[in-house]
This record gives structure tokens, sequence and C-alpha cells, in this order.
């Protein structure tokens, strides 16, 4: 059995924000020459196809390449944490409505998981409660910072106690990464943005004490925890010789968190696969792809297939470590 647990959707159709709140760059889909275009307000953003969104389309991906299971969650561009709160409200539960209404149609192949408006925590908690609660996902994704800041700031630890009261497992993905804007060549924000991004969420969440204060958080980090795993010395160095700068609000040493969270097997490389599961262990990997888009893996868990010889580590890594992060 395989779960994706790193899979990407949206409506086909959603309203046009821009004209509805009169502001910003909210994302509609408009076909222009038999396509789907994802438009930033009037800008072209994204051509897309129809797996994006439809799901009688996935289901045929799914078939081909033997995945069992996806886990659904919205494309990071529509988290619209810039927007007004409420009208980032607004927006979140549309795509968790979308969402929820893909799942109900064929619940015994897709899971889903919500968006929040992080930029207001009162909102944030009262539609993951709905999430949680009405809906029946078991988690949500979320953003690698909330408009510029870390995921670690104290602002956001009523967000993390009530999603620990919860069992709301996090999916954090990077997103707005940062000096996007002075690395616009060579698709670089993508290649090397989004691993340092990760990197960063993961350092903030540990440095300041949110996975000390809340142990119970079940938190998957994508892109195989991006550039964290392979810095991890440097981290943990850095930890030592620098008390003082790394170590101000949380005296545990970085490295004593592995194994506490999870990551995707996002990673395009055997030896970089063998290298995460013998840092993190073999609990605490789990297959995802970024399917639908061109960065991911085009045939799901194919690379936990080809490189782990042990059926055991396999199928914890196909699906058992994405039931027990999701508290299913």
């Amino acid at each position: 059995m395989t779960i994706d647990i790193h899979t990407h959707i949206m409506p086909g159709t959603m309203p046009n924000w821009v004209k509805k709140f009169g502001y910003g760059d909210f994302i509609h889909v408009e076909q222009r020459n038999c396509k789907a275009c994802m438009m930033k307000g009037d800008k072209l953003f994204r051509e897309v196809e129809d797996n994006c969104f439809h799901a009688g389309e996935r289901l045929k991906d799914m078939d081909r390449t033997g995945v069992d299971m996806q886990v659904l969650s919205t494309i990071p561009v529509l988290f619209n944490y810039w927007a007004k709160p409420e009208d980032g409200w607004e927006t979140s539960r549309f795509f968790n409505d979308h969402i929820a209404d893909t799942v109900a149609a064929d619940s015994s192949r897709f899971i889903g998981i919500g968006t929040v408006p992080l930029q207001d925590i009162d909102l944030a908690i009262r539609e993951m409660e709905r999430c949680v609660q009405e809906l029946g996902m078991p988690g949500l994704e979320i953003g690698s910072n909330i408009n510029g800041l870390n995921l670690g700031e104290e602002r956001f630890w009523p967000f993390y106690k009530r999603a620990e009261e919860l069992g709301c497992a996090l999916f954090v993905h990077p997103w707005e990464m940062m000096g996007e804007q002075q690395m616009q060549k060579y698709w670089l924000p993508w290649l090397v943005g989004m691993p340092a991004e990760t990197s960063r969420a993961i350092c903030s969440l540990i440095f300041s004490g949110v996975m000390e204060r809340f142990p119970r958080l079940r938190i998957a980090f994508a892109h195989g925890g991006g550039s964290f795993p392979f810095t991890i010395g440097r981290i943990s160095h850095g930890f030592d010789v620098r008390p003082d700068l790394v170590a101000m609000d949380n005296a545990v040493r970085p490295d004593k968190y592995l194994g506490r969270f999870w990551i995707d097997s996002l990673v395009h490389d055997p030896k970089a696969l063998h290298y995460i599961i013998d840092l993190l262990g073999e609990d605490m990997i789990c297959c995802g792809s970024d399917y639908p888009f061109p960065l991911g893996e085009q045939e799901p868990g194919k690379l936990i297939r080809d490189s782990i010889r042990e059926e055991r580590v396999q199928q914890k890594l196909l699906h058992h470590n994405a039931l027990r992060w999701l508290g299913l």
C-alpha cells in the first residue's frame, strides 16, 4: 500500500476575489487557449493540467503509478496570509470545503488536510477546529513562514497549543522563499530557496522551544526536510560554540529533536534517502511526491521501492509512517 502525503489540489473554478475584495493578487482560474491558467491578479502565474483540480484525472494517475491514497493539501500560493484576516478566512474556508467535498466523494482514495488564515490566530484556530471537528480532517498544511515571521514566534503558540489538544497533524510546506527576489534566474527560488526555507522552519520551531513546549505536536516537513538534514552538523556546532546567539530560548541541543518530527521522502537521490532514514529513523520518513508538479517525483514511491531492499522498512515509508503522523 502507498500513501502519498504530499500532493496539492485546487478547485477548478473559484471566485475572482480581486474584484470582490478590491485589492491584492488573489489567484483565480481562467481558461485560455484550452488551458487552465492560474492568474495572480491580472498576471499569469502558472498553467496547470486537469489533474491539478479534476479528481478523476488524479485517480487515473494514481492507478497508473500504484498510489492507493493521496493526502490532499492546497497549493501554497493559495495560503493568502498577506490578505486581510476576514478575507483570508473566507478563502481558506472555500479551499477547505473543496478538499472536504473531494474526500467525501471517494474517501477510500483521498485524505484531506486544511489551510487556515495564520495572519490572525483566533481565526486560524476557529478554522482549524472546523476542519478537525466538522470536516473530519486529521491535519493542516501551513507555510514555512507567515508574512516573513518565523514559525517559532510566540504569537503562534496558542495555535500550536490548540493543534496539540485537537490532535491535529501539521504539514509544513515552504513558500515565499527568503531571498526569492534576488535569485529569479535559473529557477533558483525552487532549487535553492525551498530547501533553505524548510530548514528555516525546522530550526525556528526547535530554537524557539515550540517542539519542547508542545511535545505532542505531530509535525511533518516537505521536501525531505530541505537542507536541514544535511546541515544538522553545522547547526548543532553553532549551538555549541555560540549558545549566546542560538540557545537563547531553548537549552536543548538541536540534534536531540531528530526522530521527533516527520519528513517526506522527496529527495530524488537514493543516497540521500538512506541518509535521512539513518539520521531521523525509519519511523519518521513518509512517501511524498509533490504531485502534480514537475519538480516532484513522477512515480510516487519509486525511489523507496528501488532503494530500500527490506520489505518491512519499505512498508513503513510507503504507508505506516503516514498513518502514524496523521493519527489514523
